[in-house]
């Protein structure tokens, strides 16, 4: 089988979780690199000994043997990197979430959609955890089809990056589109709708409140709460806290129709969990409830411990990569499009907008 070749724009914490998984798959492969700080370049080589390092982005885009894109920069770069490939030969691109950050965001995706003759599969790997790609196939057989959805996060503070891009709303976008992309774009694939009105309230006032960079006080929320009203009907919510990385599970999502309740419990990032207190990392579950028969039924959907050592999402960066390279082969089409990425920023964005001004937002 022809080994398929990556081209790769930044190594930083989340590229060198890209690399790990990589690794782990048959005949693929990190060709070649572009990665502009030392430390994390030095990183990436001890993952990728066989890659070369380019100078520039553009000696990624425009290398003659690569075979797809990866784009793991931070989030103010994606737009620019994307329309930086519209004038290098046309590849398929994984590239990372947010899709955009700017204002005009939207409307620059769609001009480059235009333009752009390869396919592009934008990163939310939270569709590929083991425990809710469970819960998305047993969905309708389980709820009649889901009216109502929570997700909950109660996670750790954001980590450090390179040159602590992620502490400004300006760079990231703020957290409700950094954050929870992943959870509005799991919103519009359970629900199966696009939504129509966003209510949100969130802030600062635990995390990150004492640090200065350059003289500036971070100003990147760490909670809020998001209600969401879809065009079928149908409503969602989601509830994030950055200062509760004590629970037992990170992610808990509760899908709810005429039939009965779907439930899914991810645990946080094994390397977090304290194994020498706690002893092992939980296994994820899923719980079914029907509202006939009355009665909950577990089960848990455990993933490869190699698979969940490369990364920090349970196991979905590396299912992407292979859903990703099978259709760099085979000429399939992304299962998670540009449109999939354009409306979890514009959800994220309107609800940064509603909690900053206290109302509601049409979409």
């Amino acid at each position: 089988m022809k080994t398929v070749k990556y081209g790769i724009i930044g190594c930083g914490m989340m590229g060198q979780e890209h690399l790990r998984n990589i690794a782990l798959l048959p005949d693929v492969e990190a060709t070649v690199i572009f990665e502009p700080d030392a430390g994390m370049r030095a990183a990436a080589a001890e993952l990728a000994p066989k890659a070369k390092f380019a100078e520039s982005e553009a000696d990624v885009l425009h290398d003659p043997d690569i075979d797809c894109l990866l784009v793991v920069s931070p989030n103010h770069e994606h737009l620019r990197q994307l329309e930086c490939a519209l004038d290098a030969p046309h590849r398929p691109i994984l590239i990372e979430k947010p899709l955009f950050t700017q204002e005009d965001g939207a409307e620059r995706i769609k001009q480059f959609a235009a333009q752009y003759s390869a396919p592009v599969w934008v990163a939310m790997e939270y569709r590929y955890m083991p425990p809710v790609a469970a819960l998305i196939d047993n969905l309708d057989i389980s709820t009649g089809g889901a009216r109502m959805l929570t997700i909950r996060e109660h996670r750790f503070p954001f980590l450090e990056k390179v040159g602590d891009w992620n502490r400004f709303n300006a760079n990231s976008g703020g957290t409700f589109v950094e954050k929870c992309c992943h959870f509005f774009d799991l919103m519009r694939l359970i629900l199966k709708s696009d939504p129509v009105r966003v209510m949100a309230s969130g802030g600062q006032v635990v995390n990150h409140l004492n640090e200065t960079y350059d003289g500036k006080v971070p100003d990147i929320w760490d909670h809020g709460y998001v209600i969401v009203d879809f065009a079928s009907g149908a409503r969602a919510m989601l509830e994030l806290c950055m200062f509760a990385e004590g629970a037992e599970f990170q992610e808990h999502i509760i899908a709810t129709g005429p039939d009965g309740i779907i439930e899914s419990l991810v645990p946080g990032p094994e390397r977090f969990w304290p194994t020498e207190t706690l002893g092992p990392s939980p296994t994820p579950k899923l719980i079914v409830s029907p509202r006939n028969p009355k009665g909950p039924i577990e089960k848990e959907i455990p993933v490869d411990p190699t698979i969940l050592a490369a990364g920090d999402h349970n196991g979905s960066t590396f299912y992407q990569h292979q859903k990703f390279v099978d259709m760099v082969r085979n000429g399939r089409q992304p299962e998670v499009s540009l449109n999939d990425g354009m409306w979890a920023v514009r959800m994220g964005q309107a609800a940064q907008e509603s909690a900053r001004t206290g109302q509601a937002i049409i979409l």
